[in-house]
């Protein structure tokens, strides 16, 4: 299968550099960014092609990666369509919801595979935690995802760059059901820059996600109290700290007990999401992370975005 990147910045050269290494499932054909000279430096690096037009890659592969910023999503997605191309659309899937349901429509009419690259659902790392949690009874869930600011992050949504990924995770957490939500925050530039998020699920399951661009180091961790454990899970160094309790036999009277679990990762979770992606297509099944999943996202992300914005709580 041919396959080719749109963008070639950081994430797009990540995905160039996995496809390279997938040669036994697919054939990188080349690259596009409009960006010349940024392009050039890749396709000259990885010793690939370098398309003048993105309908010129287009007309040469079967499948592409979509790796630009988020408001040129949809115009090159319908560019994808029309050249009956395969997309894997960096999150979030578009700018706005009537943008997915637009792409995905047409996508579903032409037959065109539209998976959204919600990366963390691929991680090792996560497949694990949901793993222990999966015969666990959930009472709360706090997430921290926050990052030292940067030049390049003047425009950048705060909610869409960050949080989005709690968001989904938190989706496939709980199984949500869209119940109350809430968002608070500090805006910087015309984004925020700095945003805290609360939901009450429907379970009675209380979750507050936080992600800043304001920190002064990097932090990725959970917390999660169960109704028999709690667990503090450090995305960063891989480890999970869960606490729990035993009966002890001389006084009858239950002990905690904390257990380190060190998870060694190995694989990167772009290769699993690349190599899904690869095998929906050519099996012919709905990819694992669907244009509908990623439009939900999109939904509680604005929701949360324009709430901060507007210095309004938000409840849906």
């Amino acid at each position: 299968m041919k396959v080719g990147v749109i963008g070639t910045g950081n994430m797009g050269e990540n995905h160039v550099r996995t496809y390279l290494s997938m040669n036994d499932q697919c054939q990188l054909t080349g690259v596009y960014d409009n960006d010349e000279q940024k392009r050039r430096q890749v396709a000259e690096k990885y010793n690939v092609q370098q398309f003048q037009s993105i309908d010129d890659l287009l007309q040469s592969v079967e499948a592409v990666s979509i790796a630009v910023p988020t408001e040129f999503h949809y115009e090159i997605g319908l560019a994808c369509i029309r050249n009956n191309v395969h997309m894997l659309m960096e999150k979030p899937i578009t700018s706005t919801v009537a943008q997915a349901d637009d792409l995905i429509d047409k996508a579903s009419k032409a037959g065109v595979k539209l998976q959204v690259g919600h990366i963390e659902l691929y991680n090792p790392f996560i497949q694990m935690l949901l793993h222990l949690l999966a015969d666990e009874s959930i009472v709360g869930v706090t997430f921290h995802r926050i990052s030292p600011s940067g030049s390049g992050i003047k425009d950048v949504d705060v909610v869409k760059d960050l949080m989005i990924h709690d968001i989904y995770i938190l989706n496939k957490m709980l199984k949500d059901d869209g119940s109350e939500f809430c968002a608070l925050g500090e805006v910087i530039d015309g984004t925020p820059k700095h945003a805290v998020a609360f939901k009450r699920s429907s379970q009675g399951i209380t979750a507050q996600l936080t992600a800043s661009f304001m920190s002064k180091r990097k932090v990725r961790n959970m917390q999660i109290l169960t109704k028999d454990a709690f667990m503090e899970a450090d995305l960063l160094s891989n480890t999970i700290k869960m606490t729990g309790s035993f009966i002890e036999e001389t006084s009858n009277n239950p002990v905690p007990v904390t257990k380190t679990i060190q998870f060694e990762e190995s694989i990167k979770p772009l290769h699993p999401q690349l190599l899904d992606f690869i095998s929906s297509i050519k099996s012919d099944k709905d990819p694992s992370i669907t244009g509908e999943d990623g439009r939900e996202v999109l939904i509680t992300a604005n929701q949360i975005t324009d709430a901060i914005i507007d210095h309004n709580e938000l409840f849906y």
